[in-house]
């Protein structure tokens, strides 16, 4: 551990963003509440958790996953486990001095997903790393050696296909590579995309009927990488536009729409408007929108961002832009089940000045309700189970890990999402602190 007094720290090492230092398992845990018996499997959330204790940004610290697994009413088993990469077992670096690049080496810290009955955890510099049901890393996954670029943090999962969508972006050209897998986990497409240089593209959405791409002014600086920096740079001359492909069509490239500079991370949803005949005119996207990001250094950012919707026009090939919320928010999502598809709902962290939610949207009618946490409580993303039987999307729990600052320790959360101020249906007191992460997945048995 670095022996930096705390308050010379970065922010990414201080509070609940440093990093824990033991891989625990603790088993029977209590349980406040009750805990739905259809939650039947595992709450995984990954983050950035650097071993040595020291890494030069939020986002380049080794990955760990933390676990809850549920059954029948009970929380059967905690633990947490860093993916052993070479990154961290052999201080591998994924770019050479020489500037070339190794997609086997990655800290896999941002995301953990499954697909065709593979669990992976996945950063967008790299290949992704394979998991086992007890967060083991099984190794380095490939696609059967088909993937020759990286892999998003963020795939998405169609749920009327079961395919699974992604991208890769690089430093040199082709810059922006798009894969599409299908529903036995075969990578059966691979296109390369043509945009003008080496952007930070961090996630990207999916319709029913196309892919879209959102290619912003936050560029890739080679200086930066080679003095160990985060390294990325906002570039005013760069432009900012969306672009949409269709799905499923080989040998294509996207339509471009300009958008006012700005800088999204996270994409609620997106999804496509049909005319009476049953085309598509319309695509509407729904993100959490920041201004501009990293101007001066990529050490740190503003917390700025606002949930904004893009409708772009297909006919007349313009986007028109509106905010749908003056709440600073992140980590938006919706129903695994509304990806791609229209949804009604969504749900947002929303944080500002010393109060800590969880946002539920009605993205449609503008109105929205909220669990407050109040000032000491900081819940992470909010990942959606539906119920047994549901018959509306929204009729199901928010799972999520939250912080409590007080007496600096953490508890898994389970919100009724149709009633989200209510009190938790359950809350499950968890051995060990959980530092503030990145994004997890619900994986029912």
């Amino acid at each position: 551990m670095t022996d930096k007094p705390e308050k010379k720290l970065p922010f990414h090492l201080r509070g609940n963003y440093a990093p824990v230092m033991d891989e625990i398992d603790a088993t029977d845990l209590a349980v406040i509440g009750t805990l739905p018996p259809e939650l039947d499997g595992r709450y995984f959330r990954n983050g950035a958790n650097p071993q040595s204790g020291f890494s030069p940004h939020w986002f380049a610290g080794d990955g760990m996953i933390h676990g809850i697994r549920l059954r029948e009413g009970k929380a059967e088993w905690y633990r947490n486990r860093w993916v052993q990469t070479r990154a961290l077992n052999e201080g591998a670096r994924s770019i050479g001095k020489d500037g070339s690049v190794d997609r086997t080496v990655g800290v896999a810290n941002t995301h953990v997903v499954e697909h065709a009955g593979k669990i992976l955890a996945v950063v967008e510099s790299s290949f992704p790393h394979e998991l086992s049901p007890e967060l083991e890393t099984i190794g380095v996954y490939d696609f059967d050696g088909k993937l020759e670029s990286a892999m998003t943090a963020h795939p998405k999962m169609c749920p009327v296909t079961g395919e699974m969508h992604f991208f890769g972006y690089a430093f040199t050209a082709p810059y922006l590579t798009y894969n599409r897998v299908d529903a036995n986990g075969v990578l059966v497409q691979s296109e390369a995309i043509d945009v003008p240089g080496p952007t930070m593209i961090h996630d990207f959405s999916i319709t029913e009927s196309h892919v879209i791409f959102m290619d912003l002014p936050v560029i890739f600086d080679f200086e930066l990488a080679m003095k160990g920096s985060m390294p990325y740079r906002w570039d005013d001359d760069y432009g900012a536009r969306v672009g949409v492909m269709p799905r499923g069509v080989a040998g294509v490239q996207p339509t471009w729409f300009d958008v006012e500079p700005c800088y999204v991370f996270h994409p609620m949803n997106s999804f496509d408007v049909k005319g009476d005949d049953g085309s598509v005119n319309q695509i509407v996207i729904d993100t959490a929108r920041y201004p501009e990001l990293w101007r001066q250094e990529s050490t740190t950012f503003k917390n700025d961002s606002k949930l904004h919707r893009w409708t772009l026009d297909l006919a007349k090939g313009t986007a028109s832009e509106r905010a749908l919320d003056d709440r600073t928010i992140e980590f938006p999502r919706v129903a695994d089940d509304r990806v791609g598809l229209h949804n009604d709902v969504g749900y947002a962290v929303a944080t500002f000045e010393d109060q800590n939610s969880i946002v539920r949207y009605d993205v449609n009618s503008g109105a929205s309700a909220e669990h407050d946490f109040g000032n000491t409580r900081i819940p992470g993303e909010a990942v959606f189970v539906p119920r047994d039987g549901a018959t509306t999307e929204d009729d199901g729990y928010l799972l999520m890990y939250v912080y409590d600052k007080t007496d600096e320790t953490s508890e898994f959360v389970v919100l009724d999402a149709q009633n989200i101020a209510a009190q938790p249906v359950a809350r499950v007191p968890l051995p060990q602190r959980i530092p503030f992460g990145f994004h997890g997945s619900w994986i029912a048995d």
